[in-house]
């Protein structure tokens, strides 16, 4: 979970750096290249690399502060690796808001639904919670909410590094899912000093991001680990070269661009032992349910009508 929570973290970072001041010199050097897809587009100025960046920064901050106002409904499918993969498990969850991170509330397993009791007992979990977190003098609704603030600033302080450890390169222009994109693609700076472990990752991935160019949203984002990525100097493990990971994003509301699909596929070992993950997460059906004493009401009404779990209440 964390490897893939680390990853996740990393091309949102890179998504970002994509469209960074030092993309500048970078788009010169891109006019007119064999990785161009098409010569007669003209690849972006500087000016409107910087007027972008500043937009899509602003609109990236206003997506994370609407995901925490918003359940959705969560497919994960574990695959085995080659080229001929099985599915080995299969759950479906609604992912509810707490206030002080997520709650994942299972609701089918290979296809089969949860109990209405079981269902129910998750339902009132999360009720506590909520009753918990929108009581501001309870010491472990503080305790929570600093726990969730700092992780939310450390997320932050990782994207803004991305902007020095990256060299985008404007490739091309792409349609994707309907949308006119530009594609970048991001090299490791050899300049960049990392400040934590985990940016020490940088010098290891590359990446392909796709920006919308009428919302300026991030429309897909890929990561390639190029060569092992080292933990506590390879003691504590490592991530082997070759793993994959893939993020898509699409307007869920006016304005608000949420991810609908991931897929990992890594590799690697902690400390003596090997592990790996082949996983592809499906997003759906999200909807606004707002701060923990707007969730409170939400939740307290669906345990009053004692109704069984629908997908589009």
């Amino acid at each position: 979970m964390r490897v893939r929570l680390a990853i996740s973290a990393l091309i949102l970072a890179l998504s970002i750096a994509a469209t960074s001041p030092c993309a500048r010199s970078q788009v010169r050097a891109a006019t007119g290249a064999s990785t161009v897809a098409n010569s007669a587009v003209r690849p972006p100025t500087e000016a409107e690399i910087r007027e972008r960046r500043e937009k899509l920064l602003a609109n990236q901050h206003r997506n994370d502060e609407e995901l925490s106002l918003y359940e959705r409904i969560e497919r994960h499918i574990d695959r085995t690796g080659g080229p001929n993969p099985q599915t080995i498990a299969e759950r479906t969850y609604r992912v509810v808001p707490t206030g002080g991170g997520t709650l994942k509330i299972l609701i089918e397993n290979k296809g089969v639904a949860v109990t209405p009791g079981d269902y129910l007992r998750q339902l009132e979990t999360w009720q506590d919670i909520l009753e918990m977190m929108s009581n501001p003098e309870n010491p472990k609704a503080r305790a929570a909410l600093a726990k969730y603030q700092k992780r939310e600033r450390d997320r932050a302080q990782f994207v803004d590094a991305a902007e020095d450890a990256y060299l985008p390169k404007w490739l091309a222009r792409e349609t994707r899912n309907g949308r006119s994109c530009d594609v970048f693609e991001l090299d490791p700076n050899p300049a960049f000093h990392p400040r934590t472990v985990l940016q020490e990752a940088f010098a290891h991935v590359v990446a392909k991001i796709w920006v919308d160019r009428d919302a300026v949203q991030i429309v897909r984002a890929e990561g390639h680990v190029m060569s092992d990525i080292s933990f506590g100097g390879g003691i504590l493990g490592k991530l082997y070269q070759g793993s994959l990971v893939s993020m898509e994003q699409q307007e869920v509301a006016p304005g608000v661009w949420l991810p609908v699909r991931y897929q990992y596929d890594f590799a690697g070992r902690k400390f003596i032992f090997p592990f790996s993950g082949h996983q592809l997460i499906e997003v759906s059906h999200y909807r606004r349910v707002g701060p923990p004493q707007q969730a409170l009401a939400l939740v307290r009404s669906e345990l009053a009508s004692g109704k069984a779990f629908s997908e589009d209440p």
